[in-house]
């Protein structure tokens, strides 16, 4: 896999690095992108009957305009920085001193500064900063939409804020969903985002694989991932996940300081939020050397590997999530205590809708929907029985196609694991 180089330009207006602006970045046309991504928002408002949304999530408005800024403190501190969109206009209110990173993308109409309305920065005047911001933002959305009663689609905003703008006469409706549907289906264009950030991550992949080796803490290794990533202008890392050992079973232990040794499996699972904001996310197992996995190491391997190739043989579009359940791979009991939660799930900017259950966990925990052209997936497997000292991860990310199923992520598995 070649190098690529993800630099970006700068403008040659303002003297600032324009990330994910340039039209012509990797053979990528990010303006199509930004425009399409934008026109799916809309078009779902318009279906949930929706006049307004106001969003927080950094995800939803990198999505719905392509800027980006501080993705992670954004999370942690909503709303820090927001979006109000309505069918005709997009105003992006960006955290202090940073108005200039939403400046010159044809999704964003106007650039605010934004008021942050949570007890980190009003402690003690926390409700009376909320009621000034609901106010100042129901006036707003009035102007934009000529509504005194408009219906305002909200999804990550603390629960003052959201009470203050229902009092002012507003409607107030839940946006996750609209904006899950939107983000579901993706255009040719945006397709060469996934794979930028596929490509890249495999890179960092094939450069932690090459460096392990017993003695070696299992941060250490997970960081040869992370610095690749990095130099390669993706995002972040959205989990923790690789283990060593006995901590690859049970699945979801943090990476640590455990010391890797000699002759054990290591698992790890992508979560790289990578170029263009795209996600990468994709499991492998290897094994640590120096001599031969062993016949239940290779036993563990080869259950996950036909688990996750009897899913990917059955995904089709037109089928219906509860026939996926019913088609899907069946457990066997030894491992089914410690099954990966999911079967499936969506992937775009991160995981996504939909989620896709095994058969014995549909009827608690599953919702029908049907696999359309264009949704990415990722196809799980975890396989280590309870009480055993190791287990295997193993997943492929898929993009569901007019007549089938491409398989996106092209990192090879362990021949000597199989």
């Amino acid at each position: 896999m070649a190098e690529l180089d993800w630099h970006a330009e700068r403008s040659d207006l303002v003297g600032l690095a324009q990330l994910d602006r340039t039209p012509e970045q990797a053979g990528i046309d990010l303006k199509a992108v930004r425009l399409y991504r934008q026109q799916r928002v809309r078009q779902k408002m318009a279906e949930y009957d929706i006049d307004a949304v106001i969003l927080s999530d950094p995800i939803n408005i990198r999505y719905a305009t392509g800027t980006r800024n501080m993705q992670v403190f954004s999370m942690r501190n909503a709303p820090s920085r927001y979006l109000l969109m309505t069918q005709d206009r997009s105003i992006l209110f960006e955290f202090t001193g940073c108005l200039h990173l939403g400046e010159g993308f044809e999704t964003v109409d106007e650039v605010r500064p934004a008021k942050t309305a949570s007890f980190v920065a009003a402690g003690p005047h926390i409700a009376e900063r909320e009621r000034a911001w609901a106010a100042e933002m129901a006036d707003l959305v009035h102007e934009l939409t000529g509504l005194k009663d408009a219906t305002v689609g909200l999804e990550r905003l603390n629960a003052g804020t959201a009470i203050a703008l229902k009092e002012k006469g507003l409607r107030i409706a839940d946006a996750q969903e609209p904006v899950e549907m939107a983000r579901a289906i993706k255009s040719p264009e945006e397709m060469k985002c996934v794979l930028a950030s596929l490509r890249a991550t495999e890179i960092g992949v094939g450069k932690l694989r090459e460096a392990i080796r017993p003695g070696l803490t299992e941060a250490e290794l997970w960081s040869v991932l992370h610095k690749s990533v990095i130099e390669q202008n993706g995002d972040y890392v959205e989990t923790r996940l690789l283990n060593a050992g006995s901590r690859t079973n049970p699945w979801f232990q943090e990476t640590s300081d455990n010391v890797i040794g000699r002759n054990e499996l290591i698992a790890l699972d992508t979560d790289v939020v990578g170029c263009h904001g795209y996600y990468a996310d994709f499991s492998r197992t290897f094994h640590s050397g120096p001599d031969k996995p062993t016949d239940a190491q290779r036993e563990l391997y080869k259950v996950a590997f036909e688990q996750v190739h009897h899913n990917l043989n059955i995904l089709k579009p037109g089928l219906s999530f509860r026939d996926y359940a019913d088609r899907a791979w069946d457990i066997p009991e030894t491992y089914f205590a410690n099954r990966y939660y999911l079967s499936a799930h969506g992937c775009g900017m991160t995981g996504e809708y939909p989620y896709l259950y095994h058969h014995g966990d549909f009827p608690d925990a599953g919702y029908d929907g049907t696999i359309e052209p264009g949704m990415t997936l990722c196809v799980e497997s975890y396989i280590g029985a309870e009480g055993a000292r190791e287990g295997v991860k193993l997943e492929q990310q898929v993009l569901i196609t007019d007549t089938g199923v491409e398989i996106l992520s092209q990192f090879p598995f362990e021949e000597d694991l199989m």
